[in-house]
Formats: C-alpha cells, sequence, structure tokens
C-alpha cells in the first residue's frame, strides 16, 4: 500500500499531464487529426486526454510521446523558469499506469539539456505492459537494471528472464512486453538515452 505522501506527489502529475500534452502538440503545429494520424491513437481519445477525462495508459502515452518525438520524462517534465542540478527526491515527478498499476518516479533533474533520463520503476506483480513497435523512436536506447525481483522482457529478438543486478540493453522503437508473473514486485531503474543516429 502506497503511503498518502506518494499518493498526493501522483495527484499534481495527472492535473498537469493533459495541458503538457496539448503544449507539445501544438509546439509542433500539429492538429489533433495529424497526431492521431502519427500515433496511431483516436482523435476523440487524444482530445479527451486533453481536457482531462481520460487517464491514460503506459501503451498509449508511448504512442504519442513517439509521435511527437519526446519521452514521457518529457511529458511529464515541469514548467520551471530554472533548470537546477540536483532533483530532490521528494520533488521527483510520479505516475501510476492506469491499467497495470506500476508506478513511475522521474529521476533525473529537469531541463538541464542532459540526453539521459533516469527513471525508476516499481512493477507489481503479475502486472504486463505492451509496448509496441515505434518507429520513430529509431536510435533512442535503454538500459534497464534490475535491483529486487524478477522480470520477463519479451523483444523482437527473444525473451530475456531478469535477475537481481541484471542489466538490460535496448532499443526504444523496438516492441517489447514487459511481464511480472512472480509474487514480489521488480524495482528497477531505466536509463534512456535520447542522442538518435
Amino acid at each position: 500500500m502506497q503511503s498518502p505522501i506518494m499518493e498526493n506527489a501522483i495527484a499534481p502529475l495527472e492535473e498537469t499531464m493533459a495541458m503538457r500534452l496539448r503544449e507539445l502538440r501544438m509546439a509542433r503545429d500539429l492538429t489533433l487529426d495529424d497526431l492521431a494520424g502519427r500515433s496511431g491513437v483516436s482523435r476523440a481519445m487524444i482530445s479527451r486526454i486533453e481536457r482531462g477525462e481520460a487517464s491514460p495508459t503506459a501503451q498509449l502515452l508511448a504512442k504519442l510521446c513517439s509521435a511527437l518525438g519526446t519521452t514521457l520524462s518529457a511529458l511529464f517534465a515541469s514548467e520551471r523558469s530554472e533548470a537546477s542540478p540536483l532533483a530532490r527526491h521528494a520533488e521527483q515527478r510520479l505516475w501510476r499506469d492506469p491499467e497495470s498499476g506500476y508506478l513511475r518516479r522521474s529521476v533525473s533533474p529537469e531541463g538541464v539539456g542532459s540526453p539521459v533520463d533516469i527513471v525508476e520503476v516499481e512493477f507489481p506483480p503479475g502486472a504486463r505492459v505492451v509496448f509496441e513497435r515505434q518507429p520513430m523512436d529509431r536510435g533512442i536506447t535503454q538500459h534497464l537494471w534490475l535491483f529486487s525481483g524478477r522480470l520477463e522482457l519479451t523483444m523482437e529478438s527473444g525473451r530475456q528472464l531478469l535477475e537481481p543486478g541484471d542489466c538490460l540493453f535496448m532499443g526504444l522503437e523496438e516492441a517489447h512486453i514487459f511481464h511480472n508473473p512472480h509474487e514480489e514486485p521488480a524495482h528497477y531503474a531505466v536509463i534512456l538515452c535520447r542522442n538518435k543516429v
């Protein structure tokens, strides 16, 4: 069970995500129809998300971020006037996937211009998340470093069973499935690099 502090930290992010999605879409001069065509997400669903009427899943957000040429970390970033090289634990943004229940913490300092994002994830027992192939993410890579629990990751190249301490490298554009069929949660970090080749 999550502490009230953790749950309270999630709420403001849900409230600002709709606005950030709309801002990113408009900054790229895309209509709702344009973004729907690029992402494969319906115009009606994008409109509902931007109005704060729908709580998008991780899979749906991944499609939208790919179509916008951004990452979840950038989507969740605050609009601070000054960047700081220090991201205090209490200020790091949290988001819970409404479908799988996985909890995502944006660890990296925001607005410092680094091509690297560090994300901490708590993946619940029984959870499963499917990310479809995203050709627009070609060249974006990530390392997945498992701290505790066990995790099954299925990619186009095959299935990997991760144990504590294991680190897996993969391209973000590749279709992949995260699955935790075990009774204990999986706790891991994702180190994502946006330097496109």
